[in-house]
């Protein structure tokens, strides 16, 4: 069955302030003072995409507006929500001392008010490529949930186009069944390229794990059917009973965990969709110039205009 209305594109941007000491000082990654985020929203235009919904620190709203908001607005209608430290619900307050988010579930949960289309999720700073955006248009907008089960997309990378030279990365390592479903996601924070495989550790390098350069990772782009919401609205408390306090400072309710509780349950499948797209972003600042150079050859190729 097909979807009327086109799919939204929410936008996590809620921690570019702290990333890069303020909007002001947010690095172009051409000589037009294009942003990653330019490209990624150029290509969800491309593919279909209706809106553009921007997670974002309340404070943060008019440089942001002015840095990258207006400029977007002409492209696609654009809507801002703010990831909130006290945004909890009844019965919950922010423990004492506590400055961390809640993380990406708490920031994708402050969009419940504005969406009533699929949507696909995005990190404000990573370069996805067109086909990532390309193959999350299209499912979106032709699978709707089933009877009493939700049907969700994420779309998943080779992790070695995922590594940089430059130090380690963290990634979501993915387990998937023979029809390129999601069974299982485990999030391994260091991740280093090594000669002929990729290498983990969990014990700050006294012993390290070998991993596929072919195995499947995810990079934070999800898609979802509305009704996800109400589901982040549903789990966020029991997360917060379970964690807060264990580690009321730093706990935070991720997607993957969210959807991970949805898969266990049965209330959800997940079809991963395979980018063959190289992903790159700023994760060290050793990693600008090799960014400003991709993106050159890029346009070279003819994928996007000088201008834009």
């Amino acid at each position: 069955m097909s979807v009327t209305k086109k799919p939204a594109l929410v936008v996590m941007a809620a921690g570019m302030g702290s990333r890069y000491g303020g909007l002001k000082q947010i690095d172009p990654v051409d000589e037009q003072g294009h942003i990653i985020m330019d490209f990624s929203v150029y290509d969800a235009v491309r593919a279909g995409f209706g809106k553009v919904i921007f997670i974002i620190k309340r404070e943060n709203e008019q440089d942001f507006r002015k840095a990258i908001g207006d400029r977007i607005q002409e492209k696609i209608p654009v809507e801002y929500v703010f990831q909130e430290l006290q945004n909890l619900p009844e019965g919950f307050s922010v423990p004492e001392g506590r400055v961390k988010p809640w993380g990406t579930a708490h920031a994708v949960l402050s969009c419940i008010d504005v969406i009533d289309t699929p949507f696909a999720v995005i990190n404000a700073d990573d370069y996805y490529g067109s086909h990532a955006f390309a193959l999350a248009a299209e499912y979106l907008a032709n699978h709707t949930d089933e009877e009493g089960l939700y049907r969700y997309m994420m779309v998943g990378y080779r992790l070695e186009n995922t590594l940089t030279e430059n130090g380690h990365v963290s990634r979501g390592i993915c387990t998937l069944d023979a029809e390129d479903r999601l069974v299982d996601i485990v999030e391994r924070t260091h991740i280093e390229p090594g000669q002929d495989e990729a290498v983990y550790t969990e014990d700050d390098g006294k012993t390290y794990h070998p991993i596929p350069f072919d195995a499947t990772v995810s990079m934070n782009m999800w898609g979802f059917t509305p009704g996800f919401l109400q589901e982040l609205k549903k789990g966020f408390p029991a997360f917060l009973s379970e964690n807060l306090e264990k580690n009321p400072l730093k706990c935070e309710y991720y997607l993957p965990y969210a959807v991970d509780v949805l898969l266990k349950d049965r209330k959800c499948t997940v079809q991963v969709l395979k980018s063959p797209d190289r992903w790159f972003g700023v994760t060290y600042k050793e990693d600008k110039p090799q960014v400003v150079a991709k993106i050159k050859e890029l346009k070279k190729a003819g994928l996007y205009p000088e201008e834009f």
